[in-house]
């Protein structure tokens, strides 16, 4: 019933030395860094498109998919700010199935942590390089932070994570913004609870240390509905519930009120093609109504080559073996139609 020490993994420091940025990109991460937080605190107009695959399970097909992004982005970046999803870490309801490419960097083969996180950092880089995007991930294991600090753009603390005391205060020390959804129960004053927290200073035991951090002032809300006592889909995209964060949001200190809407979980049912309507009706709401347009930044959309998923070894590349993603075609017009919008 104890633990087994497998082996003693190498620092975040020691494998950013041993796979390095290559020049410039440090630059593009500032860069894109800079304009996400202006649109964060209200000064850029443009929208957050967050899009990509439920889970990176390839390098190669998620590069790939990556690729087309950044194709449709130098028309759309006018308007809009194309952030890619490279989702790594897969948080699982019962601890089963796949868990992302840190844990299986080959879906079909055991867990191989060293690996997997060399797997992560290498596939983040390569997208950086053949793409000029900088990426979000989830973090579901506050510890990897390190690992990826220096790449990613975005961060999301998922449904399950966000009542999380660890996760909170490690948000708190990061310098990129980063999104909390509202846990699995739908409640609005935990998301912003959560939210409140990654925006203060704290001091606490991190990876050995210890601590102290001076508070993130780009944590928001991320809305992705909720499922009730029977488990049944509550949605929380429609107008009326921005209406309501945003009467919460004006309750409560918080420095720079934003919001993102994730189109699919359980605001779609995991129907992936209901994504489509759900954006479009997100974007309506804030042309109805100038406090909205302000308070929802941007929207996140899972993606990927191939619409659906399959089963792990289906064997159909750019396929999702996790959640159910909208095809490559659907998801180009989309970006498109966001576009117009603005």
């Amino acid at each position: 019933m104890s633990f087994q020490f497998i082996k003693k993994l190498p620092t975040p420091e020691e494998i950013k030395e041993e796979f390095p940025l290559p020049p410039g990109l440090a630059q593009i991460k500032r860069e894109r860094d800079a304009q996400i937080r202006e649109v964060l605190t209200g000064r850029d107009k443009r929208f957050l498109v967050i899009i990509g695959p439920c889970s990176a399970d390839n390098e190669d097909a998620v590069c790939d998919y990556v690729n087309r992004l950044a194709r449709i982005n130098d028309k759309v970046k006018d308007k809009l700010i194309l952030i890619p999803r490279i989702y790594t870490n897969k948080p699982r309801t019962t601890g089963e199935g796949y868990k992302g490419i840190v844990h299986q960097p080959d879906p079909e083969k055991k867990p191989n942590l060293l690996a997997g996180l060399i797997a992560m950092r290498k596939m983040h880089i390569r997208a950086m390089v053949e793409t000029g995007l900088t990426a979000a991930d989830e973090m579901l294991y506050p510890e990897n932070w390190g690992y990826v600090s220096d790449i990613l753009s975005y961060v999301a603390i998922g449904a399950r994570s966000v009542e999380d005391q660890q996760h909170r205060i490690t948000v708190s020390g990061f310098d990129v913004a980063a999104g909390m959804k509202n846990p699995t129960s739908g409640t609005i004053s935990v998301m912003l609870n959560s939210v409140y927290a990654a925006q203060h200073p704290h001091s606490f035991i991190y990876r050995g240390w210890e601590v102290t951090t001076q508070g993130n002032d780009l944590a928001h809300t991320i809305l992705r509905g909720a499922a009730n006592k029977h488990g049944s889909n509550i949605p929380n995209y429609h107008y009326e519930d921005l209406n309501l964060l945003l009467e919460m949001y004006g309750k409560m200190d918080l420095k720079n009120p934003a919001c993102v809407i994730d189109a699919n979980h359980s605001n779609s049912g995991k129907k992936f093609d209901q994504q489509i309507r759900i954006t479009k009706e997100v974007m309506h709401s804030r042309k109805l109504n100038p406090d909205i347009h302000r308070l929802v930044k941007g929207v996140m959309i899972e993606s990927y080559i191939e619409e659906g998923c399959q089963e792990i070894g289906g064997g159909v590349y750019g396929k999702s073996i996790t959640d159910p993603c909208l095809g490559w075609e659907a998801s180009e017009k989309l970006i498109y139609d966001i576009a117009e919008y603005e």
